[in-house]
């Protein structure tokens, strides 16, 4: 399916709203509520934006054989990682709400991933409604983001070893850039400075970067190419905490800053 980024910044904007308006009501809503209110909203929005925009409940229920990241593919595959990674991102910007409401970082974590499951799992639901159809490798791809983003908030020696990011490289052309995945990446950073046996303090700042990325898909051209990439990357969120920049080393974690890495790409097809 098109457009992940796009329903995943939706997400994001409305659950932002959720909390503010459980803030107003401290005294009235427990933490259980506040979590019940954000889900609620939630589905509320994706299910009424799901009606305005994607065309839900306009067909019987259907599902489709999207290909996963096979080459004669829609996206070749690149749409089922950007589903991982918004599942897994989403996990933690819930996971961080909820523990800043009184839940236990262990608690706060697995209702995160539950949370983000169900809601990525609801416009599944809801496309299997619509012409799009129900699509079993994205609704496989958004468990694997919510386990993955449980064992991250969970396991700190994960996290300090390995970041999961999406890499976008601007076009100003383009008009819609979350649908835009001719220049998205994404990437496992390995963090040379999550290893105790890496003592030099200057690889400390180096990391290792295995990815995927396709070209020629979004154009529907004949040269078209799915690539894997091994590199070498800044260690940016190490940079920023340095620098006491906590917020943005906090975002690296998630979003890889373009042309800070040096790759070798080999192209699938």
């Amino acid at each position: 399916m098109t457009g992940i980024f796009k329903k995943f910044l939706g997400i994001v904007l409305v659950l932002a709203m959720a909390p503010l308006g459980a803030a107003g009501f401290e005294l009235e809503l427990s933490k259980e509520e506040k979590v019940l209110l954000t889900n609620g909203v939630g589905l509320l929005a994706i299910t009424a934006w799901g009606v305005a925009n994607w065309d839900y409940f306009t067909t019987l229920p259907s599902r489709g054989d999207e290909g996963w990241f096979s080459e004669n593919t829609d996206e070749g595959g690149i749409d089922k990682l950007g589903h991982f990674h918004s599942t897994y991102a989403l996990s933690h910007i819930l996971g961080a709400s909820f523990e800043r409401w009184g839940y236990s970082h262990e608690r706060a974590s697995f209702l995160g991933a539950l949370s983000s499951f169900t809601l990525m799992g609801a416009m599944e639901a809801g496309d299997s409604f619509s012409d799009f159809g129900f699509s079993y490798e994205d609704f496989i791809m958004n468990s694997l983001g919510s386990i993955a983003g449980y064992y991250f908030r969970v396991c700190p020696e994960l996290a300090r070893k390995i970041d999961l990011r999406v890499e976008y490289r601007p076009n100003f052309t383009e008009a819609d850039i979350f649908t835009d995945y001719e220049r998205t990446r994404f990437l496992a950073a390995i963090k040379l400075a999550g290893f105790d046996g890496v003592k030099n303090p200057y690889l400390k700042y180096l990391e290792i970067h295995v990815g995927y990325f396709v070209e020629g898909y979004s154009d529907n051209k004949t040269n078209r190419s799915r690539n894997i990439y091994l590199g070498v990357g800044i260690n940016l969120p190490r940079v920023f905490k340095h620098y006491s920049l906590n917020r943005a080393s906090t975002i690296a974690n998630y979003l890889q800053i373009p042309f800070t890495s040096l790759r070798l790409d080999k192209d699938l097809n």
